[in-house]
């Protein structure tokens, strides 16, 4: 399967403006690009690359003053299945995990585990260990967060999601993330691309999405608490503790973002 990815996102700057952004494919499925996802700019200006902490692909530029648009196009290869299922997957000791791991179990910015670990317990203490666990906090958290464009909110944390009981895909996955941690269960937040193919049409206008990782059995799984599905054609671009580790695009200065386009759709061949 051949999957066409980009974006298009067109600003407006007072004054030169220094950007970073984190908008490339992850180094981890840059395999399957058919065609580098170079980040172009109109006007063009120069772009400095780098890796964070994380290991994300960053790119660093200055934005000139008035209108100011970043962009990429380019085709993935994908297997064309669901993300995977492993039911067997155990939940790790917390003295067993690997040190890499212990920073996701970690209270942080929009993920408040001191305000959530006792509503954790109570929930899901009795939830079978491993991923049905995990699945267990997806289901709940899927149910109990209405989906709302309208009343979204950048400084939502997962405690005021859960309290409000509405928001978009970052919050499902801030309150998914800082469940799991109190659970003992290393989370991180993700974000990327996430296609339509295999799901009923009409389809809603493109956008990137959020969704976590989870470490259970030696690795790291896909969970979706937004969606709660298995999807075809996921496409990580950056993960970290929460999304103030991982935003799209971090402006030292005042914007005003006025266009913004995103496509992940299935192409022939």
């Amino acid at each position: 399967m051949r999957i066409r990815l980009g974006y298009e996102l067109t600003y407006d700057f007072p004054q030169p403006t220094p950007m970073i952004a984190l908008l490339n494919v992850h180094y981890s499925r840059v395999s399957g690009l058919e065609h580098p996802d170079h980040l172009k700019t109109s006007p063009s200006v120069p772009v400095e690359s780098y890796r964070d902490s994380f290991g994300n692909w960053c790119s660093r530029l200055v934005a000139p003053s008035g209108r100011f648009t970043m962009t990429t196009d380019t085709v993935i290869r994908e297997n064309g299945l669901p993300d995977p299922v492993d039911y067997g997957a155990v939940q790790h000791p917390v003295e067993d995990l690997p040190p890499e791991t212990l920073l996701f179990l970690l209270g942080s910015r929009y993920c408040e585990t001191d305000k959530l670990a006792d509503e954790a317990w109570r929930l899901f203490q009795n939830t079978p260990l491993g991923w049905f666990r995990v699945q267990a906090v997806c289901d709940f958290v899927h149910n109990h967060i209405t989906f709302d464009y309208q009343r979204a909110r950048n400084t939502r944390t997962a405690a005021e999601a859960y309290a409000e009981g509405h928001g978009v895909c970052r919050d499902f996955t801030h309150l998914a993330v800082a469940f799991c941690r109190c659970l003992n269960i290393p989370a991180r937040y993700c974000t990327g691309y996430i296609s339509d193919i295999g799901t009923p049409q009409p389809w809603g206008v493109g956008d990137f999405a959020a969704w976590m990782e989870v470490y259970l059995g030696g690795r790291w799984h896909v969970f979706d608490p937004r969606n709660n599905a298995r999807r075809i054609g996921r496409v990580l671009i950056a993960h970290g503790r929460d999304a103030a580790d991982v935003p799209l695009t971090h402006t030292f200065g005042p914007n005003n973002l006025v266009g913004f386009k995103v496509w992940s759709d299935e192409v022939e061949g």
